[in-house]
């Protein structure tokens, strides 16, 4: 036990105290059958790092508290839950806002300090075992983002101008945060539109200014459920109605794709020749062309006939592309 830590005996030390009974080492250590000095420890922990009012009284021969409405830290944290926060600390390198981190980095210095059951590494050495990387993502500006979790958490409405690439639009739109989403490294917020009077999906990069508005936007009836609306609009299954898609992939892609999840519904089957055939729903073809598309001639559509044709269409403009000449960067 030479560097375990029990909330036990803390718990019990705590009792003795809040109890009048003026406990000391020696006590602490016949309790729970430790050595003095380890008691000793334990007593000049309770003081150090959790804050305990700890005064010694000569009479009695024991500690009291000079607060008298000190209590201990409400929970521990086990090795697994510890391990789970470092965990979800680093999977937090995701966030484009600054500020953040550093209130989760003290959040967790706390909890290393005064909630761990176990000696814990410093939180540099944490970080050291676990990383996130992310390729072409779009860029949040840090304000941005900040508002927007602001105004999500506090149930705000934004005030928000909004550019639209494909279209070549900017709108300025009051709009009522309900999630917020990070999509394949870029992060979304679904939102109450009051210019569309729907339930809209913003890209937080296409954010050109934001601001919080007094004015409240309130929600309509019948909106549709948030988890709805995801399932509806994020992944290759996005919509409303669904087909049937199936997909061959060749024997030397097949490995990696095994290993992948497009659907929960999905159907995969093995080929003697080591191919793999894919069957899943969608409900348009955007995305799952470009899915396709990535793996090359590693992957065939079988079904639908209409996906396959738009398939074949785009390689066709693919092959007429690198059959010019390339043109020259200045």
């Amino acid at each position: 036990m030479a560097k375990k830590l029990s909330y036990e005996r803390y718990a019990w030390f705590h009792g003795q105290v809040k109890a009048g009974a003026f406990p000391n080492a020696a006590r602490l250590a016949e309790q729970f059958e430790i050595s003095r000095k380890q008691a000793q420890r334990d007593v000049a922990f309770m003081k150090d790092r959790l804050g305990a009012p700890l005064l010694y009284h000569h009479a009695p021969r024991g500690f009291g508290y000079e607060d008298g409405h000190y209590e201990l830290p409400p929970f521990w944290l086990r090795e697994e839950e510890l391990r789970a926060f470092c965990l979800a600390l680093r999977l937090a390198a995701a966030i484009p806002d600054r500020d953040l981190k550093a209130a989760l980095h003290q959040l967790l210095e706390k909890f290393l300090s005064l909630r761990s059951a176990d000696a814990t590494p410093p939180i540099r050495t944490m970080e050291e075992k676990v990383s996130v990387k992310n390729v072409a993502y779009s860029r949040v500006p840090e304000p941005v983002f900040h508002a927007v979790v602001g105004a999500l958490f506090a149930d705000r409405t934004l005030q928000i101008v909004y550019h639209t690439p494909h279209k070549n639009e900017t709108t300025e739109r009051l709009i009522r945060p309900l999630h917020l989403l990070c999509y394949m490294g870029n992060w979304h917020l679904v939102a109450f539109c009051g210019l569309r009077g729907e339930i809209r999906d913003f890209a937080l990069s296409r954010i050109r200014s934001v601001q919080t508005c007094p004015t409240p936007l309130p929600l309509p009836a019948g909106l549709p459920s948030i988890k709805a609306y995801l399932r509806r609009n994020f992944g290759v299954i996005a919509g409303k109605r669904s087909t049937e898609v199936t997909l061959r992939f060749a024997p030397g892609v097949s490995p990696w794709v095994a290993e992948q999840e497009w659907h929960e519904a999905q159907q995969v089957s093995r080929e003697r020749d080591g191919s793999l055939r894919l069957t899943f729903p969608v409900s348009g073809f955007v995305e799952v062309i470009r899915e396709i598309l990535r793996f090359g001639a590693g992957v065939e559509v079988l079904a639908p006939k209409e996906l396959r044709e738009e398939v074949r269409k785009e390689i066709g403009r693919m092959g007429r592309l690198y059959r010019q000449p390339t043109t020259r960067m200045p």
